[in-house]
């Protein structure tokens, strides 16, 4: 699957705000993930940042209000404007924003909106009270009735010292939203599915959980990777601290019954469930209060946990539902001999198989090394990659079925 930010000229437009410092951590963020990133700062936002700080992360000019009468003389924007993909402005002040609202192109930043035609995001920075003004709010609704995006503003301490709503978001989360919204003519483009992720806890006590060293980080890269490719996806994910995409539906669930009930409930809509959630096999029979250590060491006596795959396998049967699986096997030994059972035993479509005795593999990092086991038996081996990379494969299998 292709990175929806490589190679998409995207300018970045700064106001004047104290977040403007912000804006150069996202014009980096654009950047490393392969986009052309041109900025152009107001006047008031070069009070705040110097234009080569987003020249250093960018490698591109950063262009400030003299370039609009500068040697290219006033096709600046249009130039700046015609060949953008994407218009992100972050930090948008209540000036910007108001100018936007009413057409007023008095600076290079707002010529130019004038002049684009590609997608546009508005990341609000202001003080508190300033956005739930009524004029403010009058000015975004304008904007959105005109399918221009918004990200923010957030609430918290303000520069002012107030607290109000009136932050900037922050640039993961405005990276994130330019990821998804320039991923929405993917392949797989009206295709729904849904992923789990992370390791299920089960209680011992009211106190005490038994999990597994699952982090959720291959669960996670698929659900980018799908979102990527322009998919509805909906994320069933255990208890994690991660980044999620932008842009997805997320389900948080703690235990494998949990996880089971969210499966079986929203497997009806959906074209391709990818189970990659390491969900326990066992659980301990509950206790109702806190086990007391002066009792002595306790023994916990085991149950067996709801087998999501073969509940889901089942319905699918019974219903008649057209759902391609694709299940995960993390073993220790005999690694392609039980993904082959499993296969066949789940109805599965196709296995994605991994070593996690080897080093590297599996568990908490950011690689893994993957053999894909399909149904009519063929076994494709792959080395070690890093789980964005694994999460392109099995997406590309996806695309395939879907041609």
């Amino acid at each position: 699957m292709s990175n929806p930010l490589a190679g998409k000229e995207i300018l970045l437009g700064v106001s004047g705000s104290i977040a403007a410092y912000k804006a150069v951590e996202l014009a980096s963020r654009l950047t490393k993930q392969g986009a052309i990133v041109s900025t152009i700062l107001t006047d008031s936002a070069v009070k705040f940042v110097n234009p080569i700080s987003f020249q250093s992360v960018t490698g591109q000019k950063a262009y400030i209000e003299a370039d609009l009468w500068g040697s290219e003389g006033h096709v600046t924007h249009i130039g700046l404007g015609h060949k953008a993909d994407f218009f992100a402005i972050a930090p948008a002040s209540a000036n910007t924003i108001a100018k936007l609202a009413n057409g007023i192109a008095d600076n290079l930043l707002t010529v130019t909106a004038i002049a684009c035609h590609c997608p546009m995001l508005i990341a609000p920075a202001m003080d508190a009270g300033m956005f739930d003004h009524v004029a403010t709010q009058s000015n975004v609704a304008i904007l959105k009735e005109r399918g221009v995006h918004f990200s923010g503003p957030m609430p918290g301490h303000l520069a002012s010292g107030l607290v109000g709503v009136g932050r900037m978001s922050e640039p993961q989360d405005i990276h994130a939203r330019i990821r998804y919204l320039l991923s929405k003519s993917g392949p797989l483009t009206g295709k729904k599915i849904m992923v789990t992720a992370g390791g299920t806890q089960e209680a011992i006590d009211p106190v005490r959980r038994i999990t597994n060293r699952s982090s959720g980080k291959q669960g996670v890269a698929i659900a980018q990777a799908a979102a990527d490719a322009g998919a509805e996806v909906t994320l069933i994910i255990a208890p994690h601290y991660l980044c999620l995409p932008d842009g997805i539906k997320i389900i948080d669930v703690v235990s494998a019954a949990e996880m089971h009930t969210a499966v079986m409930q929203h497997i009806p809509a959906q074209d391709v469930l990818i189970m990659s959630a390491a969900v326990a096999d066992f659980r301990p029979i509950e206790n109702e209060t806190k086990i007391k250590k002066g009792k002595g060491i306790p023994q916990l006596v085991l149950e067996q946990t709801e087998d999501i795959l073969l509940a889901v396998h089942q319905q699918k049967q019974k219903d008649n539902l057209d759902l391609k699986v694709i299940g995960f096997a993390a073993e220790s030994d005999h690694l392609l001999e039980h993904a082959s059972q499993k296969v066949q035993s789940k109805g599965l479509d196709m296995i994605v198989a991994n070593d996690i005795s080897k080093p590297n593999v599996g568990f908490s990092g950011d690689t893994n090394q993957v053999s894909l086991v399909l149904a009519d038996g063929t076994i494709e081996n792959y080395p070690l990659m890093q789980k964005s990379e694994v999460a392109d494969l099995i997406l590309q299998k996806i695309a395939l079925w879907s041609s």
